[in-house]
Formats: structure tokens, sequence, C-alpha cells
């Protein structure tokens, strides 16, 4: 069985380059269509989060089967704690940024009243309330588990993940178009599971034996996220633009072409990915590091696409 090496350990650093990389995102959508580039910046890194933990929890489900799970439970229930704290804390941010705009006033600004106006006559108050609730559950839930040296199934930080991630999306502008509920929230559950399933293997898988068993389940995964996230991404920006011209005469449009294109280049990298890494690595013909860095840069550029997505979703 190969082992992790110490290149894979600092190779498996570069996960934090997708920081930046989400960043980058949201400031090209700026540049596009003129959108806010600190809450696009906090929204795509609350995503990213938010898509990470999903991706942990999802593992589970994953690795269902095998004769020697890949990721035993407990990393998996620390990696939710950690991670699941730092999204708390985003969209916390998220909602004063929100707040903050509401009120016309910075976030140092803020007062009680204006909170409590935000809560009580916005309905993105209440929605960023319930979504911090849920992702403070998740933490306290993946604390509790592992201190409690349990292995219960990872089905509710799964569950709950999920509805956090969509409940924006689902009661954003799409939810005044026919069907526009159930198009955002499958784009987003799909788009959270093909970067944070990819993104949590990166950060959790240790050897060449469990790229082996996982790499090739998850290829089958990425395939239907990828066909789900398209077509619903299309459908959506159709609605909301209705015109082939819109694509390039408005802000939202050139934003979601942009988007539109970095998908593209996902899917041709991960095309080529599907014959020339996937089958070497089930074969165990490459190293733990090896698998680890093709994981990093298609989770880095996955960022950048994010970083659009969620500048995108509160462009005018």
């Amino acid at each position: 069985m190969g082992t992790a090496t110490g290149s894979g350990s600092v190779v498996r650093y570069a996960l934090l380059v997708a920081v930046p990389a989400a960043v980058a995102g949201a400031a090209v959508a700026w540049l596009l269509g003129r959108t806010a580039v600190p809450a696009g910046s906090v929204r795509a890194l609350a995503d990213c989060l938010g898509a990470l933990t999903l991706g942990i929890a999802a593992v589970s489900r994953l690795q269902r089967g095998l004769n020697r799970p890949a990721v035993p439970a407990a990393r998996m229930w620390r990696a939710i704690a950690v991670v699941a704290l730092a999204w708390t804390a985003a969209e916390a941010y998220v909602f004063l940024l929100e707040a903050a705009d509401t009120s016309n006033v910075a976030v140092s600004a803020l007062d009680s009243r204006d909170l409590t106006e935000f809560v009580s006559h916005v309905s993105a108050g209440r929605v960023g309330v319930v979504t911090v609730v849920c992702t403070l559950a998740v933490a306290v839930l993946a604390v509790l588990a592992y201190r409690a040296v349990m292995a219960p199934t990872l089905d509710l930080p799964l569950a709950l993940s999920a509805f956090a991630l969509v409940l924006r999306p689902i009661t954003g502008h799409m939810s005044q178009q026919p069907l526009g509920a159930l198009l955002a929230a499958a784009h987003t559950l799909a788009a959270g599971l093909w970067f944070g399933t990819l993104a949590a293997m990166a950060l959790q898988l240790r050897s060449r034996s469990d790229w082996a068993q996982l790499l090739p389940r998850y290829s089958l995964w990425a395939i239907r996220c990828v066909l789900v996230v398209g077509v619903t991404g299309l459908v959506n920006a159709w609605v909301r633009l209705r015109s082939v011209d819109a694509f390039l005469d408005t802000g939202y449009g050139r934003v979601a072409s942009a988007k539109v294109i970095g998908l593209a280049v996902l899917l041709l990298l991960g095309g080529w990915w599907r014959r020339n890494w996937v089958p070497r690595a089930a074969e165990h013909r490459l190293s733990e590091s090896d698998s680890l860095a093709r994981a990093v840069i298609e989770v880095v550029a996955m960022a950048i696409v994010f970083g659009l997505a969620a500048a995108l979703a509160i462009t005018a």
C-alpha cells in the first residue's frame, strides 16, 4: 500500500491557494459586471467552505461498501468541525455585509436596531440567520461526535450542509421564476458536490491506495454533477437574460458568460484527467503526491469559477 509522503503534505498546503483564486474570480466579475468586490469575495469564500463541508460529509457516502474505508470517521468529524466553524464565521460576515448594505452604513457602524430591522423586515436577513444557525449546528454536531469518539452516520451534517448551501439561492431572484427554486437548488448542490468532494479528498486521502479506491467513484459523480451544473446554469442564465445579446450587453450577462467559459475550461481539464489520471490512479501507477497535485490544480481552477458564481448571485 502506498503511504503519504512528505511532499504530499507540502502539496496539500497548496489547497490554500483556492482562497485567493476565489477572490480573483470575484474580482473578474467586478471588472465585467461592476459587482461589489468585498461582498462577492466573502460570499465566494463562504460558498467554498460550505462546499468543502458538504464534500467531507459526502466522502462517507462515496466510500460505502469498501472493505477498508479510505477516510476514518473520526478524521471526517474533525475536519467538518474545523471547516464548518470557518464557514459559520464567513456566513456571519456575509450577513453583516448584507445588513450594512440594506441600512446604507459601514459594517462597523451597524447597531442592534439596524440588525433587528434587517432580520424583521428583509427576507435576506431571516435567510442569513437560518444559514448561520445551520452551519453552527453542523460544527457543534461534529465537535460532539468527535469528542465522544462516536462513529454515527454523517447523513445529518450532509443534509444540514446541503440545506444551508441552497437556502440563499432558492430564496433569491430565481425563486420568482417557474421552477426557479428547484433549478437553483440542483445547480448549487451539484456544483458543491463536484468541488467540495474533490477538495475533501485532497484534504483527507493519505495514500496511493486511497486514491485508487475513491477517485474512480468520484469521477462518476463528477460526470453527473457537471451535467446538472451545465444544464441548470444555462437555463438559469437564459431565464434571466432572455436574449443572446444580453450575454454581452449587460453586467450580469458578461459575468454569466465568463462563468460559462470557466465551466468549459473545467470540462476540458476534467476530460483530460479522466483519460490520463483516473485510470493510472486506479491501477496504482500514480503516487499519492501525484494524484494530490492534480486534485489541487482542479480545486484551484474550480475556486475561480466559484468566485464568479458568488459574484453573479449578487449582480443586478
